[in-house]
């Protein structure tokens, strides 16, 4: 029992550092999170609190990266942020009402929904990072609004893939880069967890020991990923990351 103990520690260890890195390069760590909690035998209602407790790290410690080298100015954003942060907390609500029968259903078929999406080819700049690229084009506040409350009301209702929907937005409706975009899926990823983390203590949906100690090894894994992406630009974000979504949906096919 105690060298099984010991494996999940570790393997859960593991699971949160790359989960991080991956996070903070293209988004979807959550992808990785939540596979390996429901693994455990986590309850549904469980798994997803302790996600957002656990993926909280990582974004604020990815998010800042991008804020220090200027390549994310949340003055910039504070529509959306608004539009993410009532979005999350109504998405957070509902899925506290389901039912934890649905909620085991839901869970994999979202998880393989949104690795079908992101494994998906679609064509993206090759353009490096520059302070530039982190202004948005000119566009409608109220657009801003909806893009947030959208996003972010999926990620407080279950959330995978969240960071690289962001992504996807913020390149097609806002023409900044792989780079940029990152930047700001990291700070509007950690503005919906917060807020989705902030209803489900509340609701006393979160499991702490294990989402503490998940989330101080995804802040590690973020911070290098951060750095990272930011150095080595677009070329090292895409492969990376659809390396680890087509292994987690493997995964859960093969489990399914």
């Amino acid at each position: 029992m105690e060298l099984t103990l010991d494996f999940t520690t570790m393997l859960l260890g593991i699971v949160a550092l790359l989960a991080g890195f991956i996070d903070a390069i293209a988004g979807g760590g959550g992808m990785l999170v939540m596979p390996a909690l429901l693994g455990i035998g986590m309850p549904p209602h469980l798994v997803i609190g302790t996600n957002k407790l656990v993926g909280t790290f990582g974004t604020f410690s990815a998010s800042l990266t991008f804020i220090r080298k200027g390549l994310f100015q949340p003055a910039l954003w504070w529509a959306m942020s608004f539009g993410t942060f009532v979005g999350a907390g109504v998405g957070a609500m509902l899925i506290y009402l389901m039912s934890a029968g649905v909620l085991k259903k839901l869970l994999p078929l979202a998880i393989l929904l949104a690795a079908a999406y992101l494994i998906w080819p679609r064509r993206a700049s090759p353009s490096m990072a520059h302070p530039e690229s982190a202004i948005p084009h000119p566009i409608r506040r109220n657009v801003k609004l909806l893009t947030g409350g959208i996003i972010g009301f999926y990620d407080g209702f279950i959330g995978p893939g969240t960071g690289a929907f962001w992504m996807a937005a913020a390149m097609k409706l806002f023409h900044l880069d792989l780079v940029a975009a990152a930047g700001v899926a990291r700070f509007m990823n950690f503005i919906s967890n917060l807020t989705a983390l902030l209803t489900f203590m509340i609701l006393g949906n979160i499991d702490y020991a294990i989402g503490l100690s998940m989330g101080a090894l995804l802040m590690i894994g973020a911070f290098i990923g951060a750095h990272s992406a930011i150095r080595y630009g677009a070329p090292f974000i895409r492969p990376v990351f659809l390396l680890v979504v087509v292994a987690m949906a493997g995964r859960l096919l093969i489990a399914g």
